[in-house]
C-alpha cells in the first residue's frame, strides 16, 4: 500500500502541475451546470431533485474520463520514463493501481466541484440528500469504471489519441448495452440468458437505478468487478509491453 501510495501522489500531483486540470474540472462543471439548468430544464421541473443533474454523467464521462485515461501509459511510453518507473522496487500491480488511484482522485475532485449545485438545490427547495448523496456515490464508481477502461487502453499503445479513441468506444459499448435499441437486435436470435448478461452490463442501467436512490449491492460489486478486471488486463499488458 506504501509503494501504491507514493506512486499515486507523484501522478496526482503531476495532475495540478499543468494548466490542463483546472481546464478540465472547469470544463466538468461548465457542463454539468449547462445540462442540468439549461438542457435539462431544471428550473421548469419545478422539483427538488437532482436527477436530471446526475442523468447526464454517463455521456459525459463517456468523453471526458478517457481524456483524463488517455495519459496514464500512453505518455510513460512516448517519453520513456516507463522504463525507469518499473525498474523501481515496486511490482507491475502497485505502478497500475497507483496510477489509477492518481486518476480516479482527480476524477472525485472534478465530481466534489459540482457540490454548489447541490447546495443551490437545498437553498431553492427540499431535497431528499440521502438519495442525491448516493447518486454522488454510484457516479464515483461509475468514473473509476471508465477509467478503468481507459486505462487498459492506455497501456495498448503509446499514441494518447488512440487510446482516447480507443477507451470512448469501449466505454460507449458498455454504455449502451442496455438499451432497447441494443436489446432488440440480440432478442432475435440469442438465448434469453445471454440478452440478460449484455442489458446487465450496462453502466446506464446500473446508474439509472442509483439515482432513483436505489443501490443495491450488486450494483456495487459491478462496477468494482468492472474495474477489478480491466486493471488486471492493464497489469498483464504493462507485463506483455516490458518483457517485449
Amino acid at each position: 500500500m506504501r509503494n501504491i501510495w507514493i506512486i499515486a501522489k507523484r501522478e496526482l500531483y503531476g495532475y495540478f502541475t499543468t494548466p490542463m486540470a483546472f481546464i478540465f474540472i472547469a470544463i466538468f462543471v461548465a457542463l454539468t451546470g449547462a445540462f442540468t439548468f439549461y438542457i435539462g430544464r431544471f428550473f421548469d421541473r419545478g422539483q427538488a431533485s437532482l436527477e436530471t443533474f446526475f442523468s447526464f454523467h454517463p455521456w459525459l464521462y463517456l468523453l471526458l474520463v478517457p481524456a483524463v485515461a488517455m495519459r496514464l501509459w500512453s505518455e510513460e511510453r512516448k517519453s520513456g520514463t516507463i522504463e525507469q518507473l518499473l525498474t523501481l522496487p515496486i511490482t507491475t500491480a502497485d505502478a497500475v493501481l497507483g496510477k489509477f488511484a492518481a486518476a480516479w482522485l482527480f476524477c472525485g475532485i472534478a465530481l466534489i466541484s459540482t457540490f454548489p449545485i447541490w447546495i443551490t438545490l437545498t437553498y431553492l427547495g427540499d431535497p431528499d440528500h440521502g438519495v442525491i448523496g448516493l447518486s454522488y456515490v454510484g457516479s464515483f464508481l461509475m468514473a473509476g469504471a471508465f477509467l478503468s477502461i481507459g486505462a487498459c487502453m492506455s497501456a495498448l499503445t503509446r499514441n494518447q489519441i488512440i487510446a482516447f479513441i480507443a477507451a470512448a468506444a469501449v466505454c460507449f459499448v458498455f454504455t449502451m448495452s442496455g438499451l432497447d435499441l441494443v436489446l432488440n437486435f440480440f432478442r432475435g436470435w440469442a438465448p434469453t440468458f445471454l440478452v440478460d448478461v449484455i442489458a446487465a452490463s450496462s453502466f446506464l442501467v446500473r446508474f439509472e437505478s442509483v439515482t432513483r436512490g436505489v443501490m443495491e449491492f450488486r450494483d456495487i460489486i459491478f462496477f468494482l468487478s468492472m474495474m477489478a478486471f480491466w486493471l488486471f488486463a492493464t497489469t498483464v499488458t504493462v507485463d506483455a509491453k516490458k518483457a517485449a
